[in-house]
């Protein structure tokens, strides 16, 4: 007789080893960043996993709804070999997939600082040797492949531990009866776990900012998420919507978000370029942390070292940029990107104004040079919707000896190549390089194996070889007639792989160089103020000599009053963070959910409870940014 109990037992059974893999790989993404996560404890680990039931609720009811629906269904051949084959494969193909996402995430999360989103894609969406690259991060980390199918091959053993067995209806009054209930009791819960685990009318569906409601730091939210529930919570979101609590004289008086700045005397219209270098955060520039007291600490930028010394050097900058596509909108246009990137969104078409628009309208000869195939990263595209007059790419450079077989040209040859075509340039001109070989797959050209300290990370002889071609770069450019009148910007699109235990705090994550260099000029020092990629739009503006007023949220570093520096970035999990020189506030993108202390880079100690003016003041220009922010892209009004 089949009273259908079980399928209830088997169902019940295969939805629990869900919840046990889900559970399995929220431990495993610990183990594998823990440095970045800092979970001092196995009970911690274990509550964390326990506030993360919910969210694995809804990715698990999500994910299998196709299982459970044919699981629940009213009908005399669900127990048949075949239907049971058939929903076996929808079950593992389904599931597979949601862990193999997960599983990503134990490496990719280091990169990103944040779970995979709907938008994950982009950073191999440009790309011309997509599959090449996907080969190759396959066989980098072929020991989570291996993880994997340890992980299927156990899950099968135990969904076979319960099997069900062929009957037939002897009894059709029954058998309805027991399916009605069954079937509704299932929908039911299933709803439940869709939303995150009630009914009720007063609560919504749980989203990614509810995984902040249990964690004292919040970096923590990003255990307690799961990354198919962050892809599904994104699908088909538009992030870009408008917003009107503050008044028009509130977003003028709190951000100024329209610059205008007098001429530097005593500069007639420099050549500016301005060096993007690819994942060379702070933390390997010794000039950078000569007064962060980092025990034992190792440089990999001797030259750049050198050439701090007479250079201006910003010792406290951050990025507003977590990926290189990020980059671009945000060093070149002061423009960042958050949960979506400008540079990906639908706006990013619209004319917007920037260093490269307003290097066109002082006539300056405008260039962008990156070594990977045009196109990669979607810089190409970009560049166009910046202005650049010229672009040069590895199909311009035409040799492809000097591949490396992975991005693109090598750092050394393409620099010289930018040279060669600087000589080439009309004057003034303001040129763009984003450098490609400080980046994983971590290697460097085989005549230099033996020449670059190795250190302790695989980064940091990609960092020593990305500086050995700059300082190449300078010796052949010290010999031209453009040379002394150029102004020389450093910065990085973001960091990458850290060693030190300063820059493994959460903030610091974010740290991130800026350096200014021109010959035989005052721009000498190391100036700790508080600073970021938007500063950088307007301080080569008043660097051009650019008079107008322009829109920009960021300031001039050129301009020794300023004061009020803040720095903003999307935190994860739906939130925000932004920071002056007393405090950091995480803001859900409403209201602040905590407040630290700017020393408290690691945010252990949420001050919220004692929140007082400053708070408050810090809280409300994140609100006002984010409205003026979304605002102006929206209304096309950049």
């Amino acid at each position: 007789m089949n009273s259908r109990l079980q399928e209830i037992t088997a169902l019940f059974y295969r939805i629990f080893l869900v919840y046990f893999f889900y559970s399995l790989t929220r431990f495993l993404f610990i183990y594998f960043n823990n440095d970045l996560l800092n979970i001092a404890t196995l009970r911690r680990a274990i509550e964390l996993n326990y506030y993360g039931i919910r969210f694995d609720s809804t990715s698990i009811v999500y994910i299998n709804l196709i299982f459970i629906f044919f699981s629940i269904i009213p009908w005399s051949k669900t127990t048949s070999k075949n239907y049971q084959i058939a929903l076996f494969w929808t079950y593992f193909l389904f599931n597979g997939l949601g862990i193999a996402l997960q599983f990503i995430d134990f490496v990719y999360y280091r990169y990103n600082l944040n779970r995979l989103m709907s938008n994950f894609i982009e950073v191999i969406e440009y790309e011309e040797n997509k599959a090449f690259l996907i080969v190759h991060f396959l066989i980098e980390y072929y020991y989570l492949i291996l993880l994997f199918l340890i992980f299927m091959i156990s899950w099968k053993w135990l969904y076979d531990r319960i099997p069900i067995i062929p009957e037939k209806i002897l009894n059709s009054k029954n058998y309805i009866i027991m399916s009605i209930i069954f079937f509704l009791s299932v929908i039911t819960l299933s709803i439940m776990g869709a939303r995150g685990g009630d009914l009720k009318k007063s609560t919504r569906p749980i989203t990614i900012i509810d995984a902040m409601n249990n964690v004292d730091n919040p970096i923590h939210a990003d255990i307690i998420l799961n990354t198919p529930f962050t892809i599904i919570r994104t699908l088909n979101q538009n992030e870009f919507k408008k917003r009107n609590f503050f008044k028009k004289e509130d977003v003028l008086k709190i951000l100024s978000p329209i610059k205008q700045y007098n001429k530097i005397n005593n500069i007639p219209k420099p050549n500016i370029i301005i060096f993007i270098l690819e994942s060379m955060g702070r933390e390997y520039w010794g000039s950078m942390n000569e007064r962060k007291s980092i025990p034992n600490y190792i440089s990999y930028t001797p030259f750049l070292d050198s050439l701090a010394n007479h250079s201006l050097v910003f010792t406290n900058s951050f990025a507003t940029s977590r990926k290189s596509i990020h980059g671009m909108p945000s060093i070149l246009a002061g423009i960042p990107s958050f949960k979506v990137s400008y540079a990906s969104s639908r706006y990013s078409k619209q004319k917007i104004q920037s260093i490269v628009s307003i290097a066109n309208e002082l006539n300056y000869k405008t260039s962008f040079f990156h070594g990977a195939e045009n196109g990669s990263m979607g810089f190409l595209g970009f560049s166009n919707t910046l202005g650049f007059q010229k672009y040069y790419g590895r199909k311009e450079f035409n040799n492809d000896k000097e591949y490396d077989g992975f991005w693109g040209i090598w750092d050394e040859p393409f620099l010289q190549f930018m040279k060669l075509k600087l000589d080439e340039m009309e004057t003034p001109f303001l040129s763009t390089v984003f450098t490609i070989t400080s980046h994983e797959p971590y290697i460097i050209p085989k005549i230099y194996k033996e020449k670059f300290n190795k250190g302790e990370l695989e980064m940091h002889q990609c960092v020593e070889y990305t500086d050995f071609s700059i300082k190449k770069f300078f010796e052949k450019s010290k010999e031209t007639d453009w040379f002394k009148n150029t102004i020389f910007i450093f910065t990085a699109d973001h960091g990458n792989q850290t060693f030190y235990p300063f820059y493994k705090k959460t903030i610091n994550q974010f740290a991130n160089p800026l350096m200014i260099y021109k010959p035989d000029s005052n721009f000498i020092g190391k100036d700790n103020r508080l600073t970021s990629h938007l500063d950088i739009y307007p301080t080569i503006v008043n660097l051009l000599g650019y008079e107008k007023p322009f829109r920009s949220w960021g300031k001039s570093l050129m301009n020794d009053n300023y004061n009020d520096s803040f720095v903003i970035n999307y935190f994860g999990a739906d939130s925000y963070f932004i920071m002056n020189e007393k405090y950091i506030c995480i803001h859900d993108g409403t209201k602040a959910i905590g407040f630290y202390d700017i020393e408290d880079k690691n945010l252990e100690i949420n001050l919220i409870s004692k929140r007082n003016i400053e708070m408050n003041v810090l809280e409300k220009k994140c609100s006002v940014f984010l409205q003026d922010y979304f605002n102006r892209i929206i209304s096309n009004k950049m």
